[in-house]
Formats: structure tokens, C-alpha cells, sequence
């Protein structure tokens, strides 16, 4: 009875895997090839030194781990009463996302992450406007997030309410920022919200313009990404199956 109690306790353990690598050996791994998800020594909270030796390429390979936890129905056991003691002292999360708010792709889920992990920022459609450019800049440049990620989705209401020009309230002035991506999208065919493969690409066009707003608009996070300090990298989450395609 022991040795099962031993046992259990250790597979509890080691099942509570961090969304990010949660040691410093990280960089050793990516050069043996060793997998971050069955070498990393796991942890409640990622600590400052930690994800201060991750680079962006690593979170973004941590992300894609996950992510695939989530697909396959792996997902790492939560404690989150242990997340949040370990995390009340102080944060350090290596990425910020800036995805919609649509109920179905909130992106910790969908990324397997834990508190901590990461700096969230949801408005319809993805959109950076000053506040949401605000945030970034403090993630980063601040609190040292190594990732900017602009997560769209497939399906999306906002996307939808762009192409039919809907009119409601102060949604009319947000859905005016994403009507660019509208007609900047090539697609042969019916160009209706009611055609689901040009919802899509207008989606994902609308995504690779936020990101080069986001280089435009914030001469902060450009000079950070051109420092090599974070990469600005933009994504879609496909609501069929699961999957983050990183764009």
C-alpha cells in the first residue's frame, strides 16, 4: 500500500505540467533534442530566472505542446490552489495574447497554460487599439513577456459583423477597425458572411494586420522585437478540432 501511495503521488506530480518549461536546462534540451514536456523539472509558477532564459522560439514551442495536450485530451491536472499561492508573491508569464472574446477559444484552455503563464487581452475581433497597445507594452517591456501572440478564430461573429457592416451602439466603431481586413482579403467567390471559407480568410487577414499595427503603432515592442528580445507572431485557433495554426 505504500509503494501505490508513493506511486500515485509521483504520477500527481509529474502530471501537473507547466504550460512553459519550468527550469533552467531548457536551452540544453533544445540542443539534445530532449522534450521539454517529459524532462522539465514541473513547478506551481514559472519564476522570474526561468522565464527570463527562455527565448520566444521556446515559448512558442511550449504553446504548440499544449495545445496539443488540449487536441488529444491530455491536459496537464490543475492545481490551482498551489497556482495561486505560488503566484500571489509575483508574476512572471512569458507571452501575452491579445485573442477575441469569443466563449468557445479562451486561450489558457486552449494552450494548456496555468496561472501565471500568461497576460491575457480579449476584444472582439482581435483588435489593438491604444489601451490593448498599452497593455502589450507593459507585458513586455515591463513585466518582460518574451511573446506578443494575436490569436483569431475560425467562425467568428465579429469577422461576420464586419463583412455585413452591422450598426449597433459602439460595436459599429469597433467592427470599423476590422472592415479593412474585409477588403484587403483576395477570395474568388461569395464574399458573404454567410460563406464560412471567407469568414476564414478575412479572419486571418484581419490577424496579419493587427500584427503589423501592433509593429506600426508601438515603436516599443517593434524596437524589443527587433532587438531579438520578443517576437510578435500572430495565430488562429480553429474552433473544428482544436487546433492553433500559428500563421
Amino acid at each position: 500500500m505504500t509503494g501505490t501511495r508513493r506511486l500515485l503521488t509521483c504520477c500527481a506530480t509529474t502530471s501537473r505540467r507547466a504550460f512553459l518549461g519550468r527550469t533552467a536546462i531548457a536551452p540544453a534540451l533544445a540542443l539534445t533534442g530532449a522534450s521539454l514536456v517529459t524532462q522539465t523539472v514541473f513547478a506551481a509558477a514559472l519564476s522570474k530566472d526561468q522565464r527570463d532564459k527562455m527565448t520566444p522560439e521556446q515559448v512558442i514551442a511550449q504553446m504548440k505542446q499544449g495545445n496539443e495536450r488540449f487536441r488529444s485530451g491530455k491536459m496537464s491536472e490543475q492545481d490551482y490552489l498551489a497556482q495561486k499561492r505560488a503566484t500571489a508573491p509575483g508574476q512572471y508569464p512569458a507571452a501575452v495574447i491579445l485573442s477575441c472574446i469569443d466563449s468557445r477559444a479562451p486561450a489558457e484552455i486552449i494552450l494548456d497554460a496555468q496561472l501565471g503563464d500568461t497576460f491575457n487581452a480579449r476584444v472582439a475581433g482581435n483588435i489593438a487599439n491604444e489601451d490593448l497597445l498599452g497593455s502589450m507594452e507593459f507585458a513586455c517591456a515591463v513585466a518582460g513577456a518574451k511573446l506578443v501572440l494575436v490569436m483569431g478564430h475560425t467562425a467568428c461573429g465579429a469577422i461576420k459583423g464586419a463583412i455585413d457592416n452591422a450598426q449597433l451602439g459602439n460595436l459599429t466603431g469597433l467592427l470599423g477597425r476590422i472592415r479593412p481586413a474585409v477588403d484587403a482579403t483576395p477570395y474568388q467567390g461569395d464574399r458573404t458572411s454567410k460563406n464560412d471559407a471567407f469568414v476564414d480568410e478575412v479572419a486571418k487577414t484581419n490577424v496579419r494586420q493587427t500584427v503589423a499595427a501592433i509593429r506600426q503603432r508601438s515603436d516599443v515592442l517593434a524596437g524589443l522585437e527587433k532587438e531579438g528580445k520578443i517576437k510578435i507572431v500572430g495565430s488562429m485557433y480553429h474552433l473544428v478540432g482544436g487546433r492553433v495554426e500559428f500563421l
